[in-house]
């Protein structure tokens, strides 16, 4: 675990890993979003200026949807943070003190390059396809990041399954290393691997929505399956956390993400089976 890469010279000033990698998996979405968005485009370059804008305003979105869902969350909670949320609204604004919710930016995501898509009068649907291939793509790599610097971390492991092997477990430094997130209490502990879990589980939606946009019936297909996958895997994955910061209900049967899985996961389904005898309706807005 590396949280600090290297400082620079002269400065002091560190270059965390966290923040590299969710940085390059934000180049590499954007990169593979205006390829895919862009393949079978009869004016590729007017189109690949047309599509430009949306990557800008899907990280817009993640930011200040992962921002808004942690604070609602806390809030909801009743927790210390949420108090001082409440009593210090400008406390909200600092987001490099962490605090921010996945689902949060994955809603946030979709809500800012839908709007960008719609106010541009580009092909919505297809904006959104193409943008969960390259979203999950990109966020397998921010979760090295999370693995790096320690955050969402898993629960510790029962004894009979020690003798699992990384990516299912991993030994926490003891030492931890500076600036570290996996929490003293874990220093020497080995714990369930949920942060390459959850790159995995990234992998698999990104190759499953890639295999299925080809092959899709009506654009925003593969979005609706994104979603049904993703839920479930998350919810699977839910179970191995160990970091009940992110919130928990029901004296702890169930998490916030879990919640979020069941409605998202029901909703996409439902709206599958909704459109499972719609034929191919490609090209239209």
């Amino acid at each position: 675990m590396h949280p600090i890469l290297f400082e620079i010279p002269g400065l002091g000033f560190p270059i965390r890993s966290f923040g590299v990698m969710v940085a390059l998996g934000f180049l590499l979405g954007s990169h593979l979003f205006l390829r895919l968005v862009t393949r079978d485009s009869e004016d590729r370059a007017k189109d690949l200026e047309r599509y430009g804008n949306v990557p800008m305003w899907v990280l817009v979105g993640v930011l200040i949807g992962a921002r808004l869902l942690y604070v609602i969350v806390e809030v909801a909670r009743g927790s210390a943070t949420g108090k001082e949320y409440l009593s210090n609204p400008l406390t909200i604004l600092a987001i490099w003190e962490g605090g921010l919710v996945m689902y949060g930016g994955f809603f946030g995501a979709m809500v800012g390059g839908m709007w960008c898509a719609r106010r541009h009068k580009l092909r919505v649907l297809h904006a959104t396809d193409c943008g969960f291939v390259a979203g999950f793509f990109g966020q397998a790599v921010g979760r090295i990041g999370c693995l790096l610097v320690g955050d969402d971390f898993g629960s510790p492991v029962p004894e009979k399954w020690q003798f699992l092997p990384f990516p299912l477990t991993l030994n926490v430094p003891n030492p931890l290393p500076p600036h570290s997130l996996f929490g003293d209490e874990n220093a020497g502990r080995m714990l369930w691997a949920t942060q390459p879990m959850m790159l995995i589980k990234a992998l698999i939606v990104a190759c499953v929505c890639l295999w299925l946009l080809k092959r899709r019936r009506y654009e925003g297909q593969v979005a609706l399956v994104g979603i049904a996958l993703y839920s479930t895997l998350r919810f699977v994955v839910e179970f191995f956390r160990g970091d009940s910061i992110r919130g928990v209900w029901f004296d702890g049967a169930i998490s916030t993400s879990q919640l979020i899985a069941l409605v998202a996961g029901s909703t996409a389904l439902a709206l599958l089976l909704k459109n499972r005898n719609r034929g191919r309706s490609l090209g239209a807005n």
